[in-house]
């Protein structure tokens, strides 16, 4: 069975769907939610999702899983690798591996989990914002807003 919760965040309407075990997305696609209710999970995410816009939260911590190819998941975890502040080019972070890159970059495109798994923190090689399913000024606000609560690098992100 599934459940969800939407919370009103400084970026939008975010809607979390899970079931009893874990989070399979917290997204800012409208979703259609009728008939779900919520669960002890989606509540929680929906607190932890107002401590990181409150500036509390840096680091989440709840269950999550999702659908995607050995290669995407091990993309999606090597987004947790960028620290909570800071961005990295997709260069950079494909350096393992950079014939992928644009492999690469669509997984981190196909990620499910908007700001808990960090796909925001990656910007293009010539520190511009690219490629943030969820809109390029989100991804402005989000990192501005990890920049702020960390005190790293300027106050205000020009792109």
């Amino acid at each position: 069975m599934n459940y969800a919760s939407v919370i009103e965040s400084p970026v939008g309407k975010i809607t979390i769907i899970a079931d009893d075990d874990f989070v399979y997305a917290v997204t800012f696609s409208d979703k259609d939610i009728e008939g779900l209710t919520e669960n002890e999970l989606t509540l929680e995410v929906s607190k932890q999702l107002e401590a990181y816009f409150k500036g509390n939260l840096k680091n989440f911590d709840f269950p999550m899983k999702q659908k995607g190819t050995e290669f995407q998941q091990e993309v999606w975890q090597n987004l947790f690798s960028i620290p909570y502040g800071e961005t990295t080019s997709y260069a950079k972070f494909s350096a393992h591996n950079p014939l992928a890159i644009r492999a690469i970059a669509a997984a981190n495109g196909k990620n499910n989990i908007a700001i808990v798994v960090p796909c925001h923190r990656v910007i293009g090689s010539d520190g511009k914002l690219v490629g943030y399913a969820g809109g390029l000024w989100r991804k402005q606000w989000l990192l501005q807003h990890e920049r702020e609560i960390s005190h790293r690098g300027q106050t205000e992100l020009k792109f």
